[in-house]
Order: structure tokens, then C-alpha cells, then sequence
């Protein structure tokens, strides 16, 4: 009997981890719709396809929604229940400024079947693709029997959130509810907990009672903050419209992203090591700061500064560790490009996308 070959784990220690820039998060939306992979869920006929006709609208011509600021892109919008002539209708009564940017289809392949190759097709044509809609989440399921419900649902949202990471887009995918009720929204989409598990955030859209034109949008996710939005469905505008101001956060810089980037600025570029920049950091501001922390401190801000236009990469040679700054100044950086050379361990997906990858 063979034994099976057992592939060594790819570790990484915390030093370097510590000391290595990351990717931040980027946000298609301002604090409701980052990069990765969402569940919108709602009721049959519960007015789901027009907000999601309208968050793509909104999205690809870089408007607020709901005073939330958007980041302008491309959006491919799966509209796979509905035909050209209807989505043509609505967008009649959404709009009259229909972008060029927002693209439609309403056939595709399934998950595991073709579709991952379609999307990463229309990326490459596209490549300021930042959204991309499914409408519905069982229209590209092979529904095929499974024993293990639970580790169906993973697997399929598992391919797609692969995907949704690797290209560092939203992939928002539209879902029933079940029809028993709960006292928590979220608790009532459809499938297993495989399917919120493997989701990066899920939002449940429940009117306050049937045939209501008012509803909440229960909204919860890993790099979001839980949320209930007020919505009102306008019949003369034929979109969702908050009923209730809500707080939007505004972005304060931390004193210490302000104290870096008036340093970094000022050096406009940088290739060295950690010591060099501690020394030029000393004799500009005076401020002492051991090599060691100061990496760790342009790791841990990496982000902030990378959206003032501020880009901080490493690399490693055989006998040190380099860090690379470039700063121009600007801030529209959609984020897809923010990403340095680092180790083969932090270049390698989540653990749940591998398993995606390891299902196809």
C-alpha cells in the first residue's frame, strides 16, 4: 500500500508577518460592500433584483449609496431571471444616464462547470472590474445530491469567494430566504450555515410585513459593522430609499499615519533598509525610533498611507530585509495594485479559498 504524499505546511513567523506590507481591504462601497464574496438575501418578489440593479448602477457610475461613497469601476451584473427586455424596462425607470461601464448577461454557465472561466474571461476584457452580481445564487448551482448539505453550500461559495480574492473585486450573490421565520433576519437564508460561513458578509432584506413597500436591511460581515438600514421602496423612482439618516463614519487619519506621511513625502522615494530609514527619520524629526519598530509601524499603516497615495513593498535579500516606499501623491488607488513582493506564503490564498480551489 502507497502512502500518501503529505504536502509540508507553508508557514510563516510572526516576525515576518509583522514586518511584511499587506493588501488593506478595499471598500466598492464605503463600510458596507468590501472586496470578497456577499449574500443578499430576501423573499420572492421582495423588490431584491432592483436593489441590486441599482447598487450596480450606482457602482459603475461611482455614486453614493445611501451616502455611502462608492469606488467607480466596472460591473457585470447576472441577471439570469430576468430577459434583456425586462432589465431594459428597468432601467428605463431607474434612470436615464445608463453608463457604459455596467454590463449585463443573462445565461452563464455553472459553478464548477465554466463559470469561474467566464468571469475571469470578462476580467480580462475588463480589468477595472471591481463588481460583479449573480442573481441568483441557485441559478449557477448544479443541484446536484450531496450527503453533506452543509459541506455543498461551503464548497460552491468557497469557488466563488476564491475567486473574489484573487481578483480583489465584490462578488455580491442574490439568495432566497427560507420560509420559516426567526427572530434574527439572518438566520433565515436559505441553505445551511455553510452559506453565511462562507460568505465574507450577509444582508437580509425583510419588508415589515407582506405586500409592505417599507423594509430593514439587516446587514453583517467580517470587515463591516452590523447594521440596520430603514428602506422605503419609491414606486416614482423605483429604488430603495433610506427612511432615516444614518451615521456614516468619516475617516480620521491616526496622528501617526500624519506624523509618517509628512516624513514620507518629504523622501518622495525609498529603497533600503529598516536602520537607513530609522536614521533619516531621526535626523528629520528628531524622533528616535528602533529599526524593528519603525518596520512594524509602516506595516501596521500600510493601508492608510497606500490610500494617501503613499505605497510601502518589501523584498528580501540573502542577507537583509528591503523596504521600498513611493509616494505620488495620489489618493485614487483603487487598491489592485497595492501589493509588493512578498514571501510565497503571504502570496498564497486564504485557507478557505484553497479549499475552493482544491473543490473545482
Amino acid at each position: 500500500m502507497s502512502k500518501t504524499q503529505v504536502r509540508p505546511l507553508n508557514t510563516i513567523d510572526a516576525d515576518t508577518l509583522m514586518t511584511t506590507p499587506m493588501p488593506s481591504v478595499q471598500y466598492i462601497v464605503d463600510q458596507l460592500l468590501p472586496q470578497g464574496l456577499h449574500v443578499l438575501a430576501g423573499a420572492p418578489k421582495v423588490g431584491k433584483s432592483w436593489l441590486a440593479l441599482w447598487l450596480c448602477l450606482q457602482v459603475s457610475k461611482g455614486e453614493a449609496v445611501w451616502g455611502f461613497g462608492s469606488t467607480q469601476g466596472t460591473v457585470l451584473y447576472l441577471c439570469l431571471e430576468d430577459s434583456y427586455a425586462r432589465i431594459q424596462n428597468r432601467l428605463f425607470q431607474i434612470t436615464e444616464d445608463a453608463p457604459t461601464t455596467l454590463h449585463f448577461a443573462n445565461l452563464s454557465n455553472q459553478i464548477g462547470g465554466g463559470l469561474e472561466a467566464q468571469i475571469k474571461e470578462f476580467l480580462e476584457k475588463h480589468p477595472g472590474t471591481n463588481l460583479v452580481v449573480i442573481d441568483t445564487l441557485q441559478k449557477v448551482r448544479s443541484g446536484a445530491g450531496e450527503a453533506n448539505p452543509y459541506a455543498n453550500d461551503y464548497r460552491d461559495l468557497s469557488v466563488l469567494k476564491a475567486l473574489a480574492d484573487q481578483h480583489r473585486i465584490a462578488i455580491v450573490l442574490i439568495h432566497h430566504l427560507r420560509k420559516m421565520g426567526d427572530e434574527d433576519p439572518l438566520n433565515m437564508i436559505s441553505g445551511t450555515t455553510g452559506i453565511s460561513g462562507a460568505a465574507d458578509s450577509s444582508s437580509v432584506l425583510k419588508p415589515a410585513k407582506r405586500g409592505s413597500k417599507t423594509a430593514v436591511l439587516y446587514c453583517t460581515g467580517r470587515d463591516i459593522e452590523y447594521r440596520e438600514l430603514p428602506l422605503e421602496f419609491r414606486k416614482e423612482t423605483y429604488t430603495w430609499e433610506l427612511t432615516e439618516p444614518v451615521e456614516v463614519s468619516e475617516c480620521q487619519l491616526d496622528p501617526q499615519v500624519v506624523f509618517l506621511s509628512e516624513f514620507l513625502f518629504d523622501l518622495s522615494a525609498f529603497d533600503g533598509s529598516a536602520t537607513e530609514l530609522s536614521v533619516l527619520l531621526e535626523k528629520q524629526t528628531g524622533e528616535k525610533v528602533t529599526p524593528a519598530a519603525l518596520a512594524k509601524r509602516l506595516v501596521r499603516y500600510s493601508g492608510e498611507l497606500n490610500r494617501i497615495g503613499i505605497r510601502i513593498t518589501s523584498s528580501r535579500t540573502r542577507d537583509s530585509r528591503l523596504i521600498h516606499i513611493r509616494c505620488d501623491g495620489s489618493d485614487g488607488n483603487d487598491g489592485k495594485n497595492d501589493t509588493g513582493p512578498v514571501s510565497n506564503f503571504l502570496s498564497q490564498p486564504s485557507q478557505l479559498s484553497q479549499g475552493a480551489s482544491a473543490a473545482q
